[in-house]
């Protein structure tokens, strides 16, 4: 009789009384989708990826730059050099970790249009996000179907990460109805340590374990803060749900409907994100078009130009970065002026 591909690779995860080898058989059988793949996201990817989740969808709409390597475990030097997609970079290597689960990549913006596609299938939802115009987003989707998500966020040493199980425990809106007001520092302003995105991503992922392996009654309802530079831990029991929440309590989805899209300003540098083209690029024609302008770096997931103190990224679905300025408009000329309106 031939072994099973997978006998013995989990067994000291087996052992783990809790979980024994019938939550080990949920989590195999499980299908997780990780929204963001930077510092959290890899985080997320590898871990849950070495314990045997079944399929794990990235989507992630950014690339590797060099910046990225202090703190997002999952790229080298090479997938920066490559100019590789993050999900792209991200599935290589964690094929190269677990053969016998299935990675689906996704280099895609993440909005109202296309969320449910993204979303489908998922038993749970990972948030590596950025911002929270993307966590509102996924928090909607979440409640609407009923699916449970893990919300987390890190910058400087301090992070924050809290599960949202809906129909039991509030949702992102109950605890944040608002944004949080005024200039908030972010990874360009503050920076951030790969000790706080470990801590965090840590925190979440075993949140999902718990959930995949249909232990989610032990999962701790609090909203749990660290900084790793002062030692401080801290868990807070979150407030219950909001009897009168526009998201969970009078089933109002505003940023799924996509009444709160606007261009984003992303966090860890001077950029901004424009997708306001739906229709797809030919990057092959778009390369030979610009490279009498200026310097153009091109594969078949992205195409790089710079031009004056600009650096633009142009992907196949007409979404673009431009780097050099956090002045939407700014970057929405720039758009128009080299990619069209």
């Amino acid at each position: 009789m031939t072994p099973s591909p997978t006998a013995g690779r989990y067994s000291r995860q087996e052992r783990f009384v809790p979980l024994g080898p019938e939550g080990q058989r949920r989590i195999e059988q499980s299908r997780v989708v990780i929204a963001g793949c930077g510092a959290l996201g890899t985080y997320h990817a590898a871990a849950l990826a070495r314990a045997g989740v079944g399929h794990i969808r990235i989507v992630d709409r950014d690339y590797v730059e060099l910046n990225n390597l202090q703190r997002q475990w999952l790229y080298e030097e090479s997938d920066a050099a490559e100019t590789l997609p993050k999900a792209i970079a991200a599935a290589r290597h964690l094929q190269r970790i677990n053969s016998t689960i299935a990675v689906e990549p996704v280099v895609a913006d993440l909005a109202p249009r296309n969320a449910a596609e993204l979303f489908e299938g998922a038993d749970l939802l990972l948030d590596g996000t950025d911002n929270f115009e993307t966590r509102y987003l996924i928090n909607d989707y979440a409640v609407r179907e009923s699916i449970p998500w893990i919300y987390g966020g890190a910058v400087g040493s301090y992070g924050i990460a809290m599960p949202v199980l809906p129909g039991e425990t509030a949702c992102l809106a109950c605890v944040y109805p608002e944004p949080p007001s005024g200039a908030q520092p972010t990874c360009e302003t503050a920076g951030v340590l790969a000790g706080i995105t470990t801590l965090i991503g840590a925190l979440q992922s075993t949140m999902a374990l718990q959930i995949l392996a249909g232990l989610r009654a032990g999962v701790p309802r609090q909203i749990t803060t660290a900084d790793v530079w002062t030692g401080a831990l801290r868990a807070a029991r979150p407030p219950p749900p909001d009897p009168d929440c526009p998201v969970c309590a009078r089933r109002e989805f505003a940023h799924l409907d996509g009444r709160h899209r606007a261009p984003i300003s992303l966090c860890g540098r001077n950029a901004v994100q424009i997708h306001e083209r739906q229709r797809p690029v030919d990057l092959a024609a778009l390369a030979r078009s610009l490279s009498t302008l200026g310097p153009v770096r091109a594969n078949e997931f992205a195409l790089r130009f710079f031009v004056e103190t600009y650096e633009m990224t142009v992907f196949p679905d007409g979404r673009a970065i431009i780097k050099g300025t956090q002045d939407t408009g700014v970057a929405r000329s720039l758009y128009a002026r080299y990619i069209g309106a």
